[in-house]
């Protein structure tokens, strides 16, 4: 990546999900406060109310009528963090984007040492929880093999996917789209773009005021969403290898167990309606047909994803000689 600009020059966006945060908020912002212009940055906090009914909606429009900096997205109703998260990114106008929670765990006085890390070269930086304040069994210990499996799912080495403080610079989650529960899974994304991607050790607070919004039932959206990056992964561009293989190999079993009912009517004179076998070849006969089918309407869904929005299916870092806005680089999601 071309050189990054000075951070006299930079505009810092922190993006914070909001759900019944009443009494974090004044905290959370007096936070942001000190520790940026301290750093003496310029910076915006974009605080998206994901439908909070606490009273949390009118604290923000007050924080943000005292301060121009704050910025106040309002969504209709709760849409998760996911989506929150990505609202902020939307609105974000900052070069790099730092998104946290707004539960207080997060500290803003980290923010300046990732920072240094972009500065080394970095275009993501991920925050690790190194000694996590919060129950072991309940959510330690499976935040523990959430990532280890996830690490070695995706190929990106990283101790705690699940922090939401993290660094990027802007060009890197530009087009960038989340659902589901995918927040966790944006340094995968960066790294699909190219990103270079390092940790920093941050702190991590016991929650002060509020209830926290996770449970164990998110490990299992985590893994169900895991299957889904690393689908996207290796058969985004080409959907048809994996459907058509299932296709294949069910048509493969199908002419198989025919030809051994044919075998056992003539040579064993086992009629057809004594076996089993017969009403298998025909079930997967159709399952492989309509896996074939599905990659084929996979295939025209890709192309229409691809082509609709113009997106390119290649990435380029950067391009010479063909003007200005070459030398800066070219980053296409």
């Amino acid at each position: 990546m071309s050189l990054f600009l000075t951070r006299a020059m930079r505009l810092i966006s922190v993006t914070v999900p909001i759900h019944n945060e009443l009494e974090n908020l004044t905290i959370l912002y007096e936070g942001v406060r000190t520790a940026l212009d301290d750093l003496g940055l310029q910076w915006e906090l974009i605080l998206v109310d994901d439908g909070s009914t606490d009273g949390s909606t009118q604290k923000i429009e007050e924080l943000a009528a005292q301060d121009s900096r704050i910025k106040a997205v309002i969504l209709r109703r709760n849409s998760g963090q996911t989506a929150a998260m990505m609202a902020g990114f939307d609105h974000a106008s900052g070069d790099v984007i730092v998104p946290m929670d707004g539960d207080l765990q997060n500290d803003p006085a980290d923010i300046g040492r990732m920072l240094t890390r972009l500065d080394e070269g970095y275009d993501v930086v991920s925050g690790w929880r190194k000694d996590r304040q919060d129950n072991f069994v309940k959510r330690n210990l499976p935040s523990i093999l959430a990532n280890r499996l996830i690490s070695f799912v995706s190929g990106v080495r990283l101790h705690d996917f699940g922090c939401s403080l993290k660094a990027y610079r802007r060009d890197v989650i530009k087009g960038v789209r989340l659902y589901g529960e995918m927040h966790r899974f944006l340094p995968i994304y960066s790294s699909w773009h190219g990103a270079k991607i390092t940790e920093e050790v941050v702190r991590h607070h016991a929650r002060r005021h509020g209830k926290s919004k996770y449970g164990l039932e998110r490990v299992i959206k985590v893994l169900l969403d895991l299957l889904v990056v690393k689908f996207l992964e290796r058969h985004m561009q080409k959907p048809m290898y994996i459907f058509g293989g299932f296709g294949v190999g069910f048509l493969s079993l199908s002419f198989a167990c025919g030809l051994y009912a044919l075998y056992l009517k003539v040579f064993c004179n086992v009629p057809f309606i004594t076996t089993p076998v017969p009403m298998l070849t025909a079930t997967s006969f159709m399952i492989g047909t309509v896996c074939i089918l599905m990659g084929l309407l996979a295939e025209i869904t890709t192309r229409t994803f691809y082509e609709s929005q113009g997106k390119p299916v290649y990435l380029v870092r950067k391009k010479i000689n063909f003007g200005e806005s070459s030398e800066k680089g070219d980053f296409k999601a």
